[in-house]
């Protein structure tokens, strides 16, 4: 595979984490250094992360991950999505915290689980090809972190001038790309 195939497909898997970013970025009041790097490394970690996985086990579970991935993701961002919509328009601040710089390990982890979902597919493709599985790997990773962090900076500038509405707009962009990642899987799209 050459390098500018891989740089496509190291893109193209990263697509729903520059996404997810940006709704986080669009969500925070504040955004903290701690809290941008913090998802650059974990979207970053788990999209390199997941190609392994799915490579290794693409010979014996191959059919059972591919035919429930997207339920995956689509139940994860939905939550998520729903959560950040259900906070804009409730009349109480109760995520404070969260909106003013922080998140917490558990969405972190969710956030990071449903956006590398695809990357497990793309691992279990790489196992029928004459891919050298680590760089690729690697590639992917790095090349999330980077797209990440433009998201989450870019959500954020975005979000800082247009408030409550762009906070509406980051949870519809979560649940819009579940329900992409859902209806491109079961054959609608």
């Amino acid at each position: 595979m050459s390098v500018w195939t891989l740089l496509v497909i190291a893109v193209g898997v990263s697509a729903d984490a520059f996404a997810v970013a940006l709704g986080k970025g669009l969500h925070l009041r504040r955004l903290t250094a701690r809290t941008a790097v913090s998802l650059a490394v974990a979207f970053g970690f788990f999209q390199g992360v997941m190609p392994l996985a799915g490579w290794a086990l693409a010979r014996g579970f191959r059919g059972w991950i591919t035919s429930i991935d997207h339920w995956v993701a689509f139940a994860l961002l939905v939550l998520i999505g729903g959560k950040m919509l259900w906070e804009a328009f409730s009349s109480g601040e109760d995520d404070e915290e969260d909106r003013d710089g922080g998140i917490g390990l558990r969405e972190l982890l969710v956030l990071s689980v449903a956006t590398s979902v695809d990357a497990l597919a793309v691992g279990i493709s790489f196992a029928f090809l004459d891919v050298a599985i680590v760089p690729a790997a690697v590639a992917i990773g790095v090349t999330t972190g980077v797209i990440t962090l433009v998201g989450v900076l870019v959500g954020h500038r975005v979000g800082a001038r247009f408030g409550k509405p762009a906070e509406v707009l980051g949870g519809l962009v979560l649940i819009g790309i579940g329900t992409r990642i859902l209806l491109d899987h079961t054959g609608v799209l």
